[in-house]
């Protein structure tokens, strides 16, 4: 075995993998000499510098893992990866310590506006009056996103004296009140309560641009903001008009949406007061040997025979298996996306109920489809490959069976989602050859084909309904796409469901706008991967 290390990794790597493999170290190389030298490897270790791209992978014919020591695989080609079956594991916590001991140090260094002194002082002014700073000791610090780093900066956050509220529908009441902080279960009561927010959650699409316009006038005038998760979670042009304006009182940036190219960003010579680092959050002695030493030990591991605790993909969908169910994948994938976004509450069991065709079929494919499409809702980079991890990790029971029951379709799949709050069900179906539909939402019946932006909208039967909505969008500048209303198949109330799906995304103005309409009944945007 031989491995292959670049961009100057941790020398402690070598030595875990000492015994297993031969282990080189090299300069990191262009494209093209990495793909001459990649030939002979079995596995190649990276940091952010080498790119790892499809031409890299199919050079490497031996390569069996490409490990990245750090969190992001942005640098890797996880497809071609996948497609060529080498399994790419990264280190997502061995960061934790310097990331969150960053975030820290820039909220107090923008309370005490330690950049400008600094620069101002090294310049030979005296300017003490100039920056006189504010203390965090019982000042309220908001955390978005309770993983190991929002709990890290908690921890300490309450050693100095601060009240600490967290908001992340992911983690519990318990969970947050076992080290001294306070859960707020809405965003909407978490803005105003804050002196200061900190964000600790990935880029999903629930998280982009989460800290917007409409946000940062809903916080506390003079707020203080720290953001070193990515870039993307703060609209940028928002946040520098609030600063600019005054209603954020100073904010600390790590991270940005045109990394590394910081003079388009629009915080780029902005004059309020913001500090601004170029994505140091991981960049300690400390942090870099630790990344190192969990994914040397992960190939390590790999090229023994044994598993990765940290792999991003593994090839173990075999084309044999997907191939007598790969008209329902996409489907699969949809309907669990559509039937967590339907849900609220902490999520419990997830079952499902294959009728038809698929009763006779091996239908773990669709299975982990669901599951990925249901986490790939809240989580950032789940796959085929961790979709069943997480939710043996997250200790969420999935139960999939097959009915007998006589099928209008030529196959549909049933997903019932338990929260610890309700219970949802969502139907598919191929009602012909390479036509999968939505058939069944709870207990309405209807048969629309899932699109990437899509609108369930609960309403009493009454004139204008759909003409109220209709006008709505319209007036949002939005273009319907497909509209269809569908009734309870028992009639039992007088509600009926549009289903409306657009050529774009629905903000949360226009979201509220509707469910302002007498009669409608708690309308939600849906967002797919259709």
């Amino acid at each position: 075995m031989k491995v292959l290390i670049t961009d100057k990794i941790n020398e402690a790597a070598g030595k875990i993998l000492d015994g297993v493999a031969q282990v080189d170290f090299i300069p990191t190389l262009p494209e093209d000499e990495l793909c001459e030298k990649i030939k002979d490897y079995d596995a190649l270790m990276i940091r952010s510098q080498t790119k790892v791209t499809k031409k890299i992978l199919e050079a490497g014919k031996n390569l069996k893992i490409v490990g990245r020591a750090g969190v992001g695989v942005d640098n890797v080609d996880i497809e071609a990866a996948t497609q060529a079956g080498v399994i790419v594991v990264n280190s997502p916590d061995g960061n934790t310590n310097a990331a969150a001991e960053h975030t820290l140090a820039l909220m107090l260094a923008m309370s005490r506006n330690i950049p400008a002194a600094a620069s101002s002082t090294k310049e030979g002014k005296w300017e003490r009056s100039k920056f006189t700073g504010v203390e965090v000791f019982g000042k309220t610090l908001g955390i978005i996103g309770f993983g190991k780093i929002g709990q890290h900066v908690a921890t300490v956050a309450i050693a100095l004296g601060m009240n600490v509220i967290v908001s992340d529908p992911y983690t519990t009441k318990e969970a947050v009140e076992k080290i001294g902080a306070k859960y707020i279960t809405s965003l909407d009561e978490f803005w105003g309560k804050c002196d200061y927010i900190t964000i600790h959650t990935p880029k999903t699409k629930e998280t982009t641009s989460l800290i917007n316009k409409n946000t940062l006038n809903r916080m506390k005038k003079g707020v203080r903001i720290i953001n070193c998760a990515r870039g993307g979670i703060i609209d940028e042009a928002a946040l520098k008009e609030a600063l600019e304006s005054g209603q954020v009182g100073a904010a600390a940036i790590d991270v940005y949406e045109t990394e590394p190219n910081i003079t388009e960003s629009p915080l780029y010579g902005c004059n309020a007061n913001i500090t601004m680092t170029p994505h140091l959050g991981a960049s300690t002695t400390e942090a870099q040997f630790n990344v190192a030493i969990d994914v040397a030990e992960q190939i390590r591991d790999v090229l023994s025979g044994g598993s990765a605790k940290a792999a991003i993909n593994i090839p173990a969908l075999k084309s044999a298996v997907i191939e007598p169910v790969k008209d329902y994948m996409e489907l699969a994938e949809n309907i669990g996306a559509l039937v967590k976004q339907l849900s609220i509450g902490n999520l419990k069991n997830i079952n499902i109920t294959v009728n038809g065709n698929l009763s006779e079929l091996n239908v773990s494919p669709l299975e982990v489809a669901v599951q990925k499409g249901i986490f790939s809702s809240f989580i950032e980079g789940v796959n085929f490959v961790n979709a069943p991890l997480i939710a043996k990790q997250r200790g969420i029971n999935v139960v999939t069976s097959k009915s007998q029951k006589d099928c209008t379709f030529i196959g549909s799949i049933s997903v019932t989602l338990t929260t610890d709050a309700e219970e949802n069900t969502v139907t598919g179906a191929l009602i012909a050859k390479n036509m999968p539909r939505i058939v069944r939402i709870n207990d309405y019946n209807m048969s629309i084909e899932a699109e990437e932006n899509m609108l369930m909208i609960p309403h009493e039967n009454k004139p204008s309904m759909v003409a109220k909505v209709a006008v709505v969008i319209g007036e949002h500048n939005i273009n319907i796409n497909r509209m269809q209303v569908a009734q309870k198949s028992n009639k039992s109330d007088n509600v009926s469901i549009m289903i409306i799906t657009t050529d774009r995304n629905v903000d949360d103005d226009t979201m509220k706008i509707i469910n302002e309409i007498d009669g409608i009944k708690n309308a939600q945007y849906i967002k797919l991967n259709a």
